[in-house]
């Protein structure tokens, strides 16, 4: 299983996450895209770590919401998302092109990555951005119930999907992500994170209630604002195993 993280989040002096620690045990970078995060020069270093590291790079879009972090839905017309998400990718994709690189695959951040999962217009809207951009480039979509519905939907769109779990985020019943405002819903204790990383690659994951469930992913995500997370980054790759070739 893939090892993801989301890099490429500070903006001008203030920074999260020690990128050049990070780099060397990741499969795969979701490299933000300035809208929620991510000015020129910060999204360059991330992109030309990831190039001397030899790992993926994907694109992180998002609404433009720099002060709430992307995470703040917002009420756009189906062509205004697919048409802020070309212009996300594009701005990503330049720099790539300097680095001599590309992008590899896109995955959504924060609101927009949810609202794509309730709102079927949103997810359309994403989809036919990334397929008037490249069809090559996989879309990756949280692993849940529903995932088999949206992999359907993509391929309308002839594209494919990468399906995502996550080491540091408490799961529901329901098999979708535990509501940030409440409390729990990001894991922080070293343990609570690798026995999560260790569930997941098992095929399963325990939830809110206690009880565990079935859960299948492609790749696991480490939130690079999550420090505790990020600390625990060199533990997980232990976990996954050896770096994907």
């Amino acid at each position: 299983m893939k090892l993801n993280c989301d890099l490429g989040e500070g903006y001008g002096r203030w920074q999260l996450a020690d990128e050049a620690a990070v780099m060397p045990h990741i499969d795969m970078a979701n490299i933000a895209c300035g809208f929620h995060a991510g000015d020129p020069l910060t999204i360059q270093g991330t992109v030309q770590l990831a190039v001397e590291n030899g790992v993926e790079i994907g694109a992180h879009p998002a609404y433009p919401d720099l002060q709430g972090f992307g995470r703040r839905s917002m009420s756009c017309e189906p062509e205004e998302i697919t048409a802020m998400v070309l212009y996300q990718l594009g701005a990503l994709q330049g720099l790539c092109t300097a680095a001599g690189t590309r992008v590899r695959y896109v995955k959504l951040h924060g609101a927009l990555y949810h609202d794509m999962l309730r709102d079927q217009s949103v997810l359309r809207a994403i989809l036919a951005a990334v397929a008037a951009f490249d069809r090559t480039l996989p879309l990756m979509l949280m692993a849940t119930p529903d995932a088999g519905r949206h992999r359907d939907i993509a391929a309308e769109y002839g594209l494919d999907v990468l399906l995502e779990a996550f080491a540091d985020r408490r799961y529901t019943p329901a098999g979708t992500l535990q509501p940030r405002t409440e409390q729990g819903a990001v894991l922080h204790e070293r343990e609570q994170i690798l026995q999560q990383v260790r569930e997941i690659a098992a095929g399963q994951v325990t939830a809110s209630d206690g009880r565990q469930y079935p859960l299948a992913a492609d790749t696991i995500c480490v939130h690079g604002d999550n420090p505790e997370g990020v600390a625990t980054i060199v533990e997980i790759r232990k976990v996954l195993g050896h770096r994907a070739s």
